[in-house]
């Protein structure tokens, strides 16, 4: 079974992060069962046309869980799925009642993915974050109850309100529930431009404490027995999220929704970024590509491998000419190129190096 995997773009937000760059709207909600019919009908087209069948499938935004469970699993039952398909969703800490994550559970959802960010007050609210300290003890509870048993949780490492103390305390929090998180992601917060945090250049990350704090994360969670997978990922033996590594493999997949993305053999295409055009296109009979790209053997190749080197597959030596130049950026081991621990934030130094950047 090769894999395939489908994503599927929820836009809707109750209230947009200060470093929200997404295609993703607080003024859209409207729109919220248009948009559900618009998706299952581009999807029921995809079917009739010959979408693969699924051997993952992703719920992001936006705020999936801005939609109800009915509304969602509306969309995820007439994808085409295999038997054991992973199915995760993202969902907000402050919507994740006991009722809503039974509801998914029931439809097919076997996997969720939750962004808390921080635990501690100063720091959520410089993000605009709007959960509470305690989230992550509620998630953690009610993803235990509802069945779930395997999922993740999000932090963000840069904001100017956090202290290295402050990373410490977020994980020292997360780390001894009863039942931890298997999977975490931890991103280095970006000032998009059109940002509130992109336009104030005194909120910007400082680039050496974002490392740090980045470094410390790493090191507090290999001694807790999660593995690297890849940049920004870490889990527990078995908690890996099998969608993720479509991307990192440079894999085929097929986005659904506004502004979603695919990818089939070289072929790069997308939707239209607005809901409204994009309900309005569906509605009227009309394809909602927004356009599309074909890259060339040698742009796949980069992307391989670059994508590649981000993870701890690493890849071939024979993907360099030399080494020489980044002998102190990676380790070489069975015939592997692996990013060394302090030198994942700045993989592109390595990336640009690939002979398939020449």
């Amino acid at each position: 079974m090769s894999a395939f995997g489908v994503y599927v773009h929820v836009p809707f937000c109750a209230k947009r992060c200060d470093y929200c760059a997404f295609a993703t709207y607080a003024d859209r909600d409207h729109l919220r069962e248009a948009y559900v019919e618009a998706v299952v009908t581009e999807i029921e087209r995809a079917a009739r046309e010959g979408l693969e069948t699924a051997t993952s499938v992703f719920f992001g935004g936006g705020t999936p869980s801005r939609l109800t469970p009915e509304q969602l699993l509306r969309i995820l039952d007439v994808i085409p799925r295999h038997d054991d398909a992973e199915v995760t969703v993202e969902c907000n800490p402050e919507d994740a009642s006991l009722d809503r994550l039974k509801a998914y559970r029931r439809g097919g959802v076997n996997r969720m993915s939750f962004g808390v960010q921080s635990t501690q007050g100063a720091v959520l609210a410089d993000l605009g974050r709007r959960h509470g300290t305690g989230a992550h003890r509620d998630v953690a509870e009610a993803v235990g109850a509802a069945g779930f048993s395997t999922w993740n949780m999000d932090l963000i490492v840069g904001s100017r309100a956090e202290r290295l103390d402050d990373v410490r305390a977020t994980l020292d929090d997360l780390l001894p529930l009863d039942k931890p998180p298997p999977h975490l992601r931890c991103y280095a917060l970006t000032p998009e431009p059109g940002t509130p945090l992109g336009e104030d250049p005194a909120r910007n990350p400082d680039e050496d404490d974002t490392a740090d704090a980045y470094d410390l994360v790493g090191e507090v969670l290999a001694a807790h027995g999660y593995g690297w997978e890849e940049i920004s990922n870490w889990a527990k033996p078995g908690h890996e999220c099998r969608h993720n590594h479509v991307y990192w493999d440079h894999g085929n997949y097929r986005g659904f929704g506004s502004a979603a993305h695919s990818h089939d053999n070289g072929r790069r295409f997308w939707n239209v970024r607005t809901p409204d055009r994009y309900v309005t296109l569906v509605e009227s009979g009309s394809s909602p590509l927004g356009g599309e790209e074909f890259l060339d053997l040698a742009t796949q190749r980069f992307e391989r491998d670059s994508l590649a080197l981000r993870t701890s597959r690493g890849v071939a030596r024979e993907a360099f000419d030399s080494l020489d130049e980044i002998a102190h950026l990676v380790n070489v081991a069975d015939g592997r190129v692996t990013l060394r621990p302090k030198a994942r934030l700045v993989a592109n130094q390595v990336i640009v190096r690939l002979s398939s950047a020449r």
